[in-house]
């Protein structure tokens, strides 16, 4: 099965056009085409129950989910019964992130263990999302910072000869593999992410950029779109703190939960989510007809006390249709 681009529409026409014109702030300002991107959310605060993420998806009519592989657990080894189950409740797999369950190596820092973690993602793109057929991108975690927290470019240099190793054989399967920065991660600073795009294979290699972690991390999410724009495979829509605005050091503590960002991200509706210009980065994306997935990427950490993650979708749902001039559903 073949994935297409959306059929256009009048609705979505009118939908894009009305889009650009809120943000642009200029009446009438469109001859616009219809957005050629799609919107996911990320699965991770359902640990295993991965039916209940997609069924709370098709409630609130977004048409792509992006679990981990901790939520896929139960499913490694049967991946077309996935599959079947996401198409009857009218979703697709935008991609699946490595990381979590059995017998799976997310170390590139450790020499004596990229080999093995080099072996398991080509495995995992190759077993389990290759089968659903139409999925274009691999969104991976870089695994752990090393030992003392500092890198030195060597360690970054491993790492990406060991994305090029991987990449090179999951484009064969149509996947662009995109490894993901990420704070307290291995690559999540200016210098490193650089380095890791100046020492990867354009061939091989793209980049899925979450803007959250990019400001936390100390880069500015439009220098990075308009940068590495040609590489971006996946953009992850998730805020940060106001005061972090423009932000060029790493942000998080250097140790402890927050050192992940937990604590430190912001949903798209929330009141202190300005670390991040969400109406510039849509209307970029819209002006270079992005054809990729936009994943709404939010875990547990983020819902607030005594609501769900249901409940935050369906309020950045709201604020995607009130702010950004988008419904998910009707793309």
């Amino acid at each position: 099965m073949t994935s297409k681009a959306p059929a256009p529409t009048r609705r979505r026409f009118l939908q894009t056009s009305a889009a650009l014109a809120a943000m642009a702030g200029v009446p009438g300002a469109a001859q616009a085409k219809p957005l050629p991107f799609r919107f996911a959310y990320s699965a991770i605060s359902w640990e295993t129950n991965i039916e209940e993420a997609v069924r709370v998806g098709e409630r609130l009519g977004f048409p792509g989910v992006e679990p981990f592989r901790h939520n896929i657990v139960n499913y490694l080894d049967k991946p077309l019964a996935l599959k079947k189950f996401m198409t009857d409740h009218h979703i697709q797999m935008a991609t699946c992130s490595n990381g979590g369950g059995p017998n799976f190596s997310g170390n590139f820092v450790d020499p004596a263990k990229i080999d093995q973690s080099v072996k398991d993602h080509i495995n995992f793109a190759r077993t389990f999302i290759a089968p659903f057929g139409y999925c274009k991108h691999f969104k991976m975690n870089m695994g752990p910072r090393p030992a003392g927290y500092d890198t030195d470019d060597e360690q970054i240099k491993r790492c990406a000869d060991a994305m090029n190793r991987i990449g090179k054989e999951t484009i064969k399967m149509g996947l662009k593999l995109a490894p993901h920065p990420h704070v307290n991660s291995l690559v999540q600073n200016q210098h490193e992410v650089d380095l890791l795009m100046k020492e990867t294979d354009p061939a091989y290699v793209w980049l899925t950029a979450d803007l959250s972690h990019l400001v936390l991390g100390g880069l500015v999410p439009m220098e990075v779109l308009t940068t590495y724009w040609p590489r971006l495979a996946a953009i992850h829509y998730k805020g940060a703190p106001t005061k972090l605005k423009g932000n060029r050091v790493v942000a998080v503590p250097r140790s402890g939960e927050d050192a992940g960002g937990h604590g430190w991200f912001r949903s798209m509706s929330g009141p202190d989510s300005g670390g991040v210009d969400f109406p510039a980065v849509q209307k970029y994306l819209i002006e270079k007809n992005y054809s990729g997935w936009v994943t709404l990427d939010y875990d547990a950490s983020m819902i607030p006390k005594g609501s769900t993650m249901e409940a935050l979708l369906a309020a950045d749902r709201k604020y995607m249709i009130d702010v950004l001039k988008v419904d998910p559903k009707e793309i």
